[in-house]
């Protein structure tokens, strides 16, 4: 048989796809590989939960008009499909005099990107969070919390429900183009497809590699640790609450998220990996290792980076150090009151100029359409990425 799509990696995004192409083409042939024993086991099984607004992001870029058009798309969802969410706003606090200026920028921001974001007083901060210490304050309503790993396996139920396949416990190994279709060799014998999209998070770069097709970029693992507050202290977090970002670094800082379970975490920090699936930090894999501590890209990273790089590797060896950056914003936080929670790895490309992408990166080819950088905030723009995947085949 040769299918008409099949789409490597069963997380978020590669269902998406395959739920968009079921919907558009309702007669096509589908198959879904992933290698692993599940569905959704990696980035979206390891995420916060967080239904991003959309604010952070470039006016203009794809990760500004997805976020929030996906925002949208995520809640609708959740509606027809009876999953439980709850939009219940976010706060991002300034707790220094320095923070003020680019708090105004992110509200300016947010203006751009077409939000309803706030400015609010420290005395509506307080009505808000009353744990939390803050000089300044905005706040982003359309922010909200799901559990991404019940989303994506409501995909790949729509995916079935059409004729589509999935295959579990199916790696590719290797990629062939001829005239007619595409051959996938893979774990578990070879699939005929008239075209691939290539979802593979973690190691789409690879199997762009596969596909040949030559890019200027490289998947470098960054673990992303949480811990999570004990029940008793729950009650010192109501809703999400976020740091003011450093404009230099691509990553958010740690903040604190209720999920959907009524669990509180406390994260990430961002550590580079020693295995692309490392979630533990004496995870190691050699050859990973070496590709990717040796590729120019990324020790021109660690050079421009190296003081706030040793800053986050300080916080994920000495809980004292994370604990430290805990109480700028909820002071009555000790480190008797958390615990650790399970880690992520996020899948950020890099160049080999040393600059992470800042944007989604969707890169075509005859027969072939490759998602080579789709982090956050991916699951919150996962049915539109669905959708203009497919816009492109």
């Amino acid at each position: 048989m040769v299918y008409d799509y099949a789409i490597i990696g069963g997380g978020i995004i590669g269902l998406s796809v395959g739920m968009e192409i079921s919907r558009k083409y309702p007669n096509a042939s589908i198959i879904i590989v992933e290698k692993e024993a599940a569905l959704s086991l990696h980035q979206t099984g390891r995420n916060s939960g967080v239904i991003h607004s959309g604010i952070y992001y470039k006016p203009g870029s794809l990760k500004a008009e997805l976020a929030r058009k996906g925002n949208r798309q995520i809640v609708e969802f959740c509606e027809k499909h009876g999953i439980h969410y709850d939009l219940c706003g976010k706060v991002i606090v300034a707790t220094k005099e320095e923070e003020i200026p680019l708090l105004e920028n992110l509200y300016q921001r947010g203006l751009e990107n077409q939000l309803a974001v706030e400015r609010i007083s420290v005395e509506e901060l307080q009505e808000i969070e009353p744990h939390v210490n803050g000089i300044a304050a905005i706040r982003v309503p359309s922010t909200g919390i799901v559990n991404y790993q019940e989303v994506a396996e409501t995909f790949g139920e729509i995916i079935k429900q059409h004729g589509g396949e999935i295959s579990l416990h199916t790696e590719v190994t290797d990629i062939q183009f001829w005239q007619e279709h595409v051959e996938l060799e893979t774990s578990m014998g070879v699939i005929h497809s008239r075209y691939v999209i290539n979802c593979a998070g973690l190691f789409s770069d690879r199997v762009a590699q596969l596909a040949n097709i030559k890019t200027d970029l490289k998947i470098i693992p960054f673990r992303g640790e949480y811990y999570e507050l004990k029940p008793e202290k729950r009650h010192l977090v109501k809703h999400l609450i976020y740091p003011v970002p450093n404009p230099d670094f691509p990553f958010l800082g740690v903040h604190f998220t209720r999920m959907i379970d009524g669990r509180i975490l406390i994260g990430p920090n961002a550590v580079y990996s020693f295995k692309r699936e490392g979630y533990r930090k004496l995870d190691f894999h050699f050859k990973e290792f070496i590709e990717g501590t040796t590729y120019p890209g990324f020790i021109k990273l660690v050079r421009n980076n190296m003081a706030e790089g040793l800053k986050e590797m300080l916080r994920s060896y000495s809980v004292k150090a994370f604990i430290k950056g805990v109480q700028r914003y909820i002071p009555e936080i000790n480190e008797d009151d958390i615990r650790q929670a399970k880690a992520g790895v996020r899948a950020q490309a890099l160049d080999s100029e040393g600059n992470l992408l800042d944007d989604f990166a969707i890169i075509q080819d005859r027969r072939a359409i490759h998602v080579c950088n789709a982090p956050s905030p991916a699951a919150t723009a996962s049915i539109e990425i669905g959708m203009e995947v497919v816009g492109r085949l």
